[in-house]
């Protein structure tokens, strides 16, 4: 079985907000102050999340990816995963993270049936590091990169936002990592998310990232694959690990978008970027055949495209700790 939407793209891949919050405040996410917290009571249990998850793998999907907010600051989250684990049907669960609490969950999350992680780190200097995430402490991440390949993970994706006057100094420090790991680093173009005027002075287009690192390496482009998402792949020869770009402003990927989203409340987007968000709730309270139909509803009527840029220009900022993005 497999699940179509309108545009004809297979959608195989749900990801699962399980809390809007989070242990750092990193600039591209979160506004310096003044985020409303979701109350608890408006966050959706572990056993509803579970239950949207098999009934999205009953109608076909096989990828599931736990995100937040930070997934590790939610009490509960080890056994959750255990139990998504254990879902007939499901073929890769992954976890994104900061990485901050990898050091002392790492073995318990391999423990649960967590196949893969996906490590956010926008800076390798600790300096940098602090100031993008306002305070984070890069050798707690570090430490958890070590202590995950020590509890049997393969390397992580390491996902690297790129902003320009901020970080974009490290990325063939970055592209070196991939040297010697089987790390594939992935960096991403800012996105104006917190509809900041002057994001166009952050922004770094993707060809000009892999044009820094033409200067440096000899880099070959990799044939696509259903598991890279949005990224268009690329390794250094010789290279153990992979380089990655994800472009959503300047070489937009949603003809290849396979995915849809469940927020912490609930609700669930079809688009990281689209406005409309269907409230599942309801769904849930009303049994297993109807969530299963509004779950098949919500696939055709997803969006062709985004439009990113009318958001920003819209003045309607968000959290992408909100949204699980």
């Amino acid at each position: 079985m497999a699940l179509i939407d309108a545009q004809g793209r297979r959608i195989s891949y749900l990801r699962l907000s399980v809390t809007d919050r989070c242990n750092l405040r990193c600039r591209y996410c979160m506004p310096p102050e003044g985020i409303r917290k979701f109350r608890c009571d408006q966050i959706v249990s572990f056993e509803e999340l579970h239950r949207i998850a098999r009934i999205a793998i009953s109608l076909g999907m096989d990828k599931i990816r736990v995100t937040g907010g930070e997934p590790l600051v939610r009490k509960g989250v080890i056994a959750f995963l255990r139990d998504l684990a254990a879902i007939p049907g499901l073929a890769e669960l992954v976890l994104t993270t900061n990485g901050v609490l990898l050091r002392d969950t790492a073995a318990a999350l391999r423990q649960a049936g967590v196949q893969r992680l996906n490590v956010s780190l926008d800076s390798l200097r600790p300096d940098v590091y602090a100031k993008i995430t306002r305070g984070g402490d890069l050798q707690s991440v570090l430490d958890g990169l070590h202590t995950s390949e020590a509890a049997g993970f393969p390397a992580p994706k390491i996902n690297v936002v790129v902003m320009r006057n901020v970080n974009d100094d490290e990325i063939l420090d970055f592209a070196a990592l991939t040297l010697r790991k089987g790390y594939a680093v992935r960096f991403i173009e800012y996105m104006p998310t917190l509809a900041d005027p002057d994001w166009k002075l952050r922004w770094m287009p993707a060809s000009e990232v892999l044009n820094r690192i033409r200067q440096e390496y000899e880099i070959e482009a990799l044939d696509r694959d259903q598991s890279a998402g949005p990224a268009r792949n690329f390794r250094i020869p010789g290279a153990e690990g992979t380089i990655g770009v994800i472009s959503p402003i300047s070489h937009r990927f949603c003809e290849q978008c396979n995915r849809m989203r469940i927020t912490a409340t609930g609700f669930a987007k079809g688009c990281l970027f689209d406005s409309e968000a269907v409230d599942l709730k309801p769904s849930l309270r009303a049994g297993d055949d109807v969530l299963r139909e509004n779950l098949r509803a919500l696939i055709a009527s997803k969006p062709a495209r985004h439009d990113l840029l009318a958001l920003q220009r819209s003045q309607q900022p968000f959290s992408m700790a909100q949204i699980g993005g």
